[in-house]
């Protein structure tokens, strides 16, 4: 019985920590010039994974509307907008869900995963058709 207790602790602590990997708080690093831009947290929501802003570095950036966004999103505040929606656990990534840019309003199909080497890292891909753009987003400790 002693076993049977410790083998269910255990498989629930892995099932536990692989399912909270992407949840957290993660710096945003712009893919071409390297700048750190913001702060998202991934947080859980009704079964689903989403990401809000919750921090720009660039103060002349942060009370700045969506203007370009569509939708509910049109001309909401940058700081504190939505831009992850609707990710479901698909292996070892999240996928079936989306990811705006704030700069132009683009609305990609997502994917997110940990870095197979880093877990600090998650790679953010966004898809248009078969084209895709990725960028690695750092765990803010």
């Amino acid at each position: 019985m002693r076993h049977l207790f410790f083998y269910i602790l255990c498989f629930g602590m892995i099932f536990s920590s692989g399912a909270q990997g992407i949840l957290g708080q993660w710096k945003t690093i712009d893919d071409e010039t390297g700048e750190e831009k913001s702060i998202v947290e991934i947080y859980k929501k009704d079964g689903k994974v989403f990401g809000k802003i919750i921090e720009i570095f660039d103060v002349s950036k942060r009370d700045l509307p969506c203007k370009f966004c569509e939708g509910e999103d049109y001309n909401k505040p940058v700081l504190g907008l939505e831009i992850i929606k609707n990710m479901e656990v698909k292996g070892d990534a999240y996928k079936n869900g989306t990811i705006t840019n704030p700069e132009d309003g683009k609305v990609y199909t997502c994917r997110l995963k940990l870095d197979d080497d880093d877990p600090n890292q998650l790679q953010v891909r966004g898809y248009i058709a078969f084209f895709y753009k990725t960028q690695y987003w750092v765990r803010v400790e």
